[in-house]
């Protein structure tokens, strides 16, 4: 039965006036630190400026027994996972070592070494979203693309890198690396992929004249759409042309110049840095900073073969914070000088970034359980937040501002 004409003109009437259902908002994001507690498995949630109080935390770790079951159970596996355990987990299982939030806020994703793999876990109820085995038997440091929508995870028994879609897990693509892939960066473009493998960081042959028998460690850059190799940078030719064949050409942490034309690298058992011209491919200053004198020279004692790990730069790009790890303490050096500031005494610190405004240095003191700030104009100490078991990656992320709401 046909309508009539004045009940269709109604109906259009109304839909003129209120017009198309209105698009769910978005929420609000706001911006917050992440500390992954390696130890303990679990994230902390910092305010990313001022007093960098701590907001909640994150369980990373929800779905354990099942992992557990799964590692017992096959024999390979468990001798890897208790290896882990007794080599560069220090006697503890790590199960927090990267991590970065999606876009929108509304899932952290973190790599688990203990556990091989990536996970997604909702930020709002806890929840796995999706999980990513890697290949081989440890994950390792993570990088996320400028847009934020893709991740690069280290598969450090592997040699290699995958790349993942951190909305879904699935994996875009792979690269090989050399022994032990450790640091990743993106270009601020998001074109190239950087990876910084480190070597056999796990065995005891540290004396220089062993050095050949720590592996193959060089930085593999790849195209990050199609993850073709488009260079090898090996830092032991550039070093002995430096004149500094006594040192390691595994590079660790690492920070590039604002737009990317000169890089600073940490190398294994050195206390200080170097810096890198990109395009002349040839390494063109080093900084030595002071030991501490209570931090014994045997090699063998360096955690993971790391006397200094973590390096961060301001968005100025006039300022480097390091972190001292095996001296105990960080320090701001400036970077046209290369003259430290003050020693800011702090214990065992594993990493450094920046903090939400730019203004401070944010490093995890593994030691002593806490997140410590350092001024970047005054290289003085802000402030110490504590935090969980054994801190190490600490990253910017955004959260829904009203977090956490359950």
């Amino acid at each position: 039965m046909r309508a009539p004409a004045f009940l269709l003109g109604a109906v259009l009437l109304a839909g003129l006036l209120t017009g198309p259902p209105a698009a769910t908002a978005a929420p609000a994001l706001r911006e917050v630190l992440l500390v992954g507690n390696n130890w303990e498995g679990t994230a902390d949630v910092l305010a990313a400026t001022g007093d960098f109080h701590r907001i909640g935390r994150i369980d990373v770790i929800p779905d354990r027994d099942e992992r557990l079951r799964e590692i017992h159970l096959d024999p390979v596996r468990l001798a890897f996972f208790l290896g882990i355990r007794h080599t560069v987990g220090e006697g503890h299982d790590q199960f927090a070592d990267d991590m970065y939030a999606t876009p929108d806020g509304s899932a952290i994703v973190v790599s688990r070494p203990s556990f091989a793999d990536v996970v997604s876990i909702d930020a709002g109820t806890g929840a796995i979203n999706w999980r990513f085995p890697v290949s081989g038997f440890r994950a390792d440091h993570m990088a996320v693309s400028p847009d934020g929508l893709r991740v690069a995870v280290s598969a450090s028994t592997s040699n290699r890198v995958h790349v993942l879609d951190i909305r879904t897990g699935a994996e875009l693509g792979s690269f090989a690396t050399g022994d032990k892939p450790h640091e990743n960066v993106f270009s601020a473009d998001g074109r190239y992929l950087w990876n910084m493998s480190i070597g056999e960081v796990n065995n005891d042959l540290d004396a220089p004249i062993l050095d050949p028998l720590k592996g193959d460690r060089r930085i593999t850059v790849v195209d990050a759409a199609t993850f073709r190799q488009v260079r090898i940078i090996d830092m032991r030719p550039r070093l002995d042309a430096f004149g500094r064949a006594d040192h390691s050409d595994a590079v660790r942490p690492v920070a590039f110049s604002p737009d990317e034309s000169t890089l600073y690298f940490q190398v294994s058992f050195f206390n200080g840095f170097f810096e890198y011209d990109v395009r002349g491919d040839r390494i063109t200053r080093m900084k030595t900073l002071p030991e501490n004198p209570a931090t014994s020279d045997d090699r063998t004692t360096f955690v993971n073969d790391s006397r200094h790990h973590g390096l961060s730069m301001n968005p100025a790009g006039t300022k480097l914070c390091v972190a001292g790890t095996m001296d105990d303490y960080a320090t701001i050096v400036d970077r046209a000088t290369l003259r430290e500031g003050p020693l800011v005494t702090a214990s065992k610190p594993y990493w450094a970034t920046v903090s939400g405004d730019g203004a401070a240095c944010v490093i995890s003191e593994s030691g002593t359980d806490q997140v410590t700030a350092i001024d970047f104009a005054t290289g003085r100490k802000i402030t110490s937040v504590p935090v969980g078991d054994h801190p190490q990656r600490v990253r910017l992320a955004r959260l829904p501002a009203n977090w956490p709401g359950r």
